[in-house]
């Protein structure tokens, strides 16, 4: 395993901007994360989707390169890069053999501060927008979670990062390139770069690349509260999706790591209590799984369970009774020993990918304020106590359920929600 320990440096530009560096041994590749302030929170009402349509212009060429002269510019140093966009930022991921990332830098900083966003490439971007909105129809499970979030988080932090068709149709050119350049700042935006890397060169060349550079974008606040409780979207399928969505504590919390550990006990692979209990027992289902996200200012248990209408309301009950089981706080010994044994092997082998560790300190910086290595991560897995654990399970408050379900028929919500 690359040792990590004490090797993280996060510095300050003089405009705002964060950059962190982890030099990684054992490794022959960099990674770089690049998180701009151009997330689906910070469009207009009237032209959500500005954010995907923004991601696919930024590839399609920068500074004096055309999009294919950049492709070929990123080729010839074997360099992959990717731009998504979430709901808070808009994300360039690049990844490269490590001695050749001082070739790529000019090339990625002119993406996010020079990019070309010719008016030629923006029909096509447009179209692809639109058809990946369109797609949704095909993916039954994305249109559960998308329907529970927008009903579960407040506004305008539901948002699905695809937008909406009309939302696209009505984007005109002049105003993408000006909301980019209206967002796309120093202050407010973080640089992770991990890998086979010189961290001072790796400054020192960003700090050239980005000293006339200058403006900040802080996030928007939360707005009007959602309604959650039960909906349920018809849909003529043989299938049933059903999704409860609960609150969480946000990473910063101390109670973030025991959070974690309790997701582990119930979706932790096949002997996680979801699976042995819905799915192995019952067979009451092809897929049920359990998952935790959390961000500086929340977080969100996502529980889930894809099966047929003739089991659906059996599955919907015994999932709801399982999440409130472990809120008895029972978990056992056993169970907490292959939860931290699950989960120290998964952070191990994120931990051996250089995109995997640029992103996950670009998250750290983000979300706590500063980056933590891999094996402070693992000795706080290591110290969650048995004890402790059932007795935050005690405590734990999931705030009003959000319920989700999408199929041929609704069924009935459980008592309270």
């Amino acid at each position: 395993m690359p040792s990590t320990l004490n090797t993280i440096a996060v510095h300050t530009c003089a405009n705002g901007l964060k950059i962190i560096t982890e030099p990684m041994s054992g490794v022959q590749s960099a990674a770089l994360r690049w998180l701009v302030p151009a997330g689906a929170v910070f469009e207009d009402i009237h032209n959500l989707g500005t954010s995907s349509v923004c991601a696919e212009m930024l590839m399609r060429g920068a500074g004096a390169l055309d999009s294919k002269a950049q492709a070929d510019a990123f080729d010839h140093v074997g360099a992959l890069r990717d731009i998504s966009n979430s709901i808070r930022y808009t994300q360039l991921s690049a990844s490269m053999i490590g001695h050749r990332m001082h070739e790529s830098m000019g090339m990625l900083v002119d993406i996010i501060r020079n990019p070309m966003m010719s008016s030629e490439s923006f029909g096509p971007a447009c179209e692809l927008a639109t058809q990946a909105i369109s797609s949704l129809a095909d993916d039954p499970q994305q249109r559960t979670i998308l329907a529970a979030r927008e009903r579960h988080l407040p506004s305008p932090f539901g948002r699905n990062t695809l937008g909406t068709i009309e939302g696209v149709e009505s984007l005109t050119h002049d105003a993408l390139v000006k909301w980019w350049s209206g967002h796309a700042k120093p202050d407010g935006s973080v640089i992770s770069v991990a890998g086979d890397i010189d961290p001072q060169r790796v400054i020192e060349q960003i700090e050239s690349l980005t000293s006339d550079w200058n403006g900040s974008v802080k996030q928007p606040d939360a707005g009007e509260e959602p309604p959650r409780g039960y909906a349920h979207l018809e849909d003529e399928s043989n299938q049933v999706q059903v999704l409860i969505v609960h609150d969480g504590p946000h990473e910063g919390h101390a109670d973030s790591m025991l959070e974690k550990m309790v997701i582990s006990v119930l979706s932790g692979g096949m002997s996680g209590r979801l699976f042995t209990e819905v799915r192995e027992k019952r067979g009451l289902c092809y897929s049920v799984s359990s998952s935790f996200r959390a961000d500086k200012e929340r977080g969100v248990v996502s529980n889930y369970v894809g099966t047929t209408p003739e089991r659906a309301q059996e599955s919907l009950d015994v999932l709801m009774s399982e999440i409130l089981r472990i809120g008895e706080g029972n978990v056992t010994d056993e169970e907490l020993t292959r939860a931290k044994t699950g989960l120290k092997s998964r952070l191990i082998f994120s931990g051996e990918s250089t995109g995997a560790r640029a992103s996950a300190i670009a998250a750290d910086q983000l979300n706590l304020g500063k980056p933590r290595s891999l094996d402070t991560i693992i000795e706080q897995v290591n110290a969650v106590g048995l004890d402790e654990l059932n007795a935050y399970l005690m405590r734990r408050k999931i705030g009003v359920p959000t319920i989700q379900t999408l199929g041929p028929d609704a069924l009935s919500a459980p008592a309270g929600v």
